[in-house]
């Protein structure tokens, strides 16, 4: 799979590399870092389909206890300094990327662009500070579809001081599995899929389970945090048997909470819902995916206890996270567009190739995880406003993802509602779509479809904020 020897490439990052180690260590001795969380990625075997356990399933476990189920919740606090320490118990190079979190860009996770990679059985240090609050996730940014395929999503909780208070918290990772006969992994896509709208997995799964229950206070008021951290499958969220009020998407509050009916939630989107359990104990409610003509369950919640006769309408606005909001009058214009493509073919590399390419942005499709990647969709400096107008020229929807900075949908001729800022905006077949930035994060920013099949395939670039 790798067309240089480690030793080559190490000599072509080693200064990359040790600016990076240098910023951490400074960081530490000024007394900004903590103790770094020791977050171990490591290959196990796992009870996923009801037909045998899987071997080789990919996790990350905390300090040296393996870890036999799925990558822990992480929780940090906004404001304040966190670090982890990746240590790769992998038999492949890997990274971690903090999906959503507007960190430095030498955190960011991407291999070439922003660190080296991570060899089998070495390490690499993160060290960033949060500044928002929300439901976050984080995931390898090398082989992705194999390694995010084979369990490397996990979620992350910041927390907000000035939050309220609910009756009970549970946190939901959405995903799927490709698994064949006895639980074995079988191929994680097949090409006319990845040319379309992707790979489906044959197992479906929340926190690892297929339709897991929860229990949670009779009337209260309970907060579900809910990440689709699918490499392919976009959601139709509904709930059957009580009412929940839509507190936030992608980290950031609603302007003001709306009952769920159904919302759409794409690959790498998350949702934060307030729902209010029934008062009866033992009644059971359920959320499921109302997308295509057979509903599912995802998961069920249990009323427990005496009921706490919460009223869902005390459920009041979050604390807004501070986003910067661009000046339209003086904002530059950048015209995107999504298509299909099949002029050149993937070149291999470390962080692994499909082999196809199906994809493209402005009709440049990525060439993969290269040393000389294709030159930036845009030099933006930093500070100023952008619009970027985005159109899928596509009959397939794409969740399009902008890593480090988060920007606000302006305009759509497919859609009314218009959320509050995000950092992925799940684009619907021939959607064209205004979302207006400030590009006030210096880097190296990757723009990219998270159907990782299309990601991997050519549907992928980069903003230089300079």
């Amino acid at each position: 799979m790798s067309l240089i020897s480690r030793r080559t490439f190490l000599q072509g990052s080693a200064a990359l590399g040790g600016a990076f180690a240098f910023g951490a260590g400074m960081a530490a001795r000024a007394g900004a870092a903590p103790d770094p969380q020791i977050l171990t990625a490591q290959l196990i075997e796992a009870q996923i389909a009801a037909d045998g356990v899987t071997p080789k399933v990919m996790t990350y476990g905390l300090g040296d206890a393996a870890n036999n189920g799925m990558p822990p919740g992480l929780r940090m606090r906004m404001g304040e300094p966190y670090a982890a320490r990746l240590i790769n118990g992998l038999d492949e190079p890997t990274t971690v990327h903090w999906h959503g979190l507007r960190i430095p860009n030498a955190m960011d996770g991407v291999p070439e662009m922003t660190q080296p990679y991570v060899y089998p059985g070495d390490p690499f240090d993160y060290v960033f500070t949060p500044p928002d609050a929300g439901t976050f996730w984080y995931h390898p940014h090398c082989n992705t579809l194999t390694q995010m395929g084979r369990g490397l999503t996990g979620v992350i909780v910041v927390e907000n001081p000035d939050d309220p208070v609910f009756d009970a918290e549970i946190v939901l990772n959405l995903r799927d599995w490709r698994l064949g006969k006895g639980g074995a992994f079988i191929d994680p896509f097949k090409p006319r899929d990845a040319a379309r709208g992707g790979t489906y997995g044959t197992v479906r799964t929340a926190n690892w389970q297929q339709e897991p229950s929860y229990d949670a206070p009779a009337g209260g008021l309970v907060r579900v945090r809910i990440a689709a951290t699918d490499v392919t499958r976009i959601y139709t969220l509904g709930l059957e048997g009580a009412d929940a009020m839509v507190v936030a998407l992608d980290a950031n509050p609603v302007d003001k909470p709306f009952p769920l009916d159904r919302y759409d939630v794409g690959p790498g989107q998350r949702i934060d819902l307030v729902v209010r359990m029934p008062d009866s104990e033992g009644t059971t409610i359920k959320l499921g995916n109302l997308r295509g003509s057979h509903p599912w369950t995802i998961a069920s919640f249990r009323a427990t206890g005496p009921s706490l006769k919460r009223d869902i309408r005390d459920v009041a606005t979050l604390p807004a996270n501070p986003i910067a909001e661009a000046d339209l009058s003086v904002a530059t214009r950048i015209p995107i567009d999504l298509t299909a493509t099949a002029e050149h073919k993937a070149a291999p590399s470390i962080c692994g190739s499909l082999g196809y390419t199906f994809w493209a942005i402005n009709k440049v499709p990525w060439p993969g995880d290269t040393p000389d990647p294709i030159a930036a969709i845009e030099e933006l400096k930093l500070g100023k406003s952008y619009v970027l107008q985005i159109a899928n020229r596509t009959p397939h929807a794409h969740p399009i993802h902008l890593h480090g900075m988060s920007f606000r949908i302006l305009s759509s001729n497919k859609r009314t509602f218009l959320p509050p800022p995000t950092d992925t905006i799940l684009l619907l077949p021939d959607e064209q779509a205004e979302v207006a930035l400030v590009a006030d994060n210096l880097g190296d920013w990757v723009f990219h479809c998270h159907i990782i099949e299309h990601q991997k395939t050519g549907m992928t670039g980069y903003f230089k904020v300079v």
